[in-house]
């Protein structure tokens, strides 16, 4: 009795945790075909009309756009450099590398208050007008320390020999970091890369305090919950967790595709 007990409640309770999870994705995907009309709290009746027009609302898309836009950006300089940080870390030694280490992780410790108001405050001393260029800039700080802990794990565990051998061949540093060292840091800058973005386009409190009149998306539903999200907005929301949920699925066929094909080649 015990060990059919046992067999069953961690499925059970891994289950019942699943389905918490995922219940505010449903309430907004089910929430996202409301007949609203000037508010989204209560059920009105099933409707087409917000997927088929998903700016319908006042300032949505734009605010969408501004996120993207504010996302990216920060995103190709965070992984730029945070793989450059990496690999400086790993393959170098220097003074003070293990104060750098703790440098690193402090923007992962501090509470995003805190982040977010030190942030706004050199802004102010340096005069500088808020806006996007320093919604970019705090967020690249910010996402810039995911990046280095994710490619350093990457790089510390790629094999040397492997370098040592393209070396052996003949290949110059540049050709060996592009043919041998990039490519296999590849799935970590890329696996980094995700996680900026979602950092960046999912960040409400850095941005609040450093972004001036620039609306993002994270910005836009916060002031629209107070009279209810609009239904377009729960829309994009749920395109969004199905893109992602798409992109989950086709690195997941991908890798066993590739895992199949290296057991067939064995």
């Amino acid at each position: 009795m015990k060990q059919k007990l046992g067999r069953w409640i961690i499925p059970v309770l891994g289950g019942l945790a699943f389905v918490y999870l995922l219940v505010p994705i449903a309430y907004i995907f089910v929430y996202s075909f409301n007949d609203a009309g000037r508010t989204n709290l209560e059920w009105r009746g099933f409707t087409w009309s917000n997927w088929q027009n998903p700016c319908g609302a006042p300032a949505v898309c734009e605010s969408l756009v501004n996120s993207l836009q504010i996302g990216l950006l920060a995103t190709v300089i965070a992984t730029a450099l945070g793989t450059c940080v990496a690999l400086g870390l790993v393959r170098y030694k220097f003074r003070f590398r293990n104060a750098t280490d703790i440098l690193i992780i402090l923007p992962l410790a501090t509470p995003e208050v805190v982040l977010g108001a030190a942030l706004l405050a050199q802004f102010l001393n340096l005069g500088w007008e808020l806006g996007f260029t320093t919604i970019v800039i705090s967020h690249v700080v910010f996402c810039m320390a995911f990046v280095i802990v994710t490619v350093r794990a990457r790089v510390s565990a790629l094999d040397p020999r492997l370098e040592e051998a393209a070396a052996d061949l003949y290949a110059n540093p540049r050709t060996t970091f592009w043919k041998v060292t990039f490519p296999l840091l590849l799935p970590g800058i890329i696996a980094a890369a995700m996680l900026s973005f979602a950092m960046s386009f999912d960040d409400f409190i850095i941005t609040n305090f450093n972004s001036g009149n620039v609306q993002t998306f994270p910005k836009f539903i916060y002031v629209a919950a107070t009279r209810g999200i609009p239904a377009q907005a729960n829309v994009i929301g749920s395109a969004m967790f199905l893109l992602a949920l798409l992109v989950v699925i086709i690195a997941q066929i991908m890798s066993y595709r590739k895992r199949k094909a290296l057991e067939k080649a064995q």
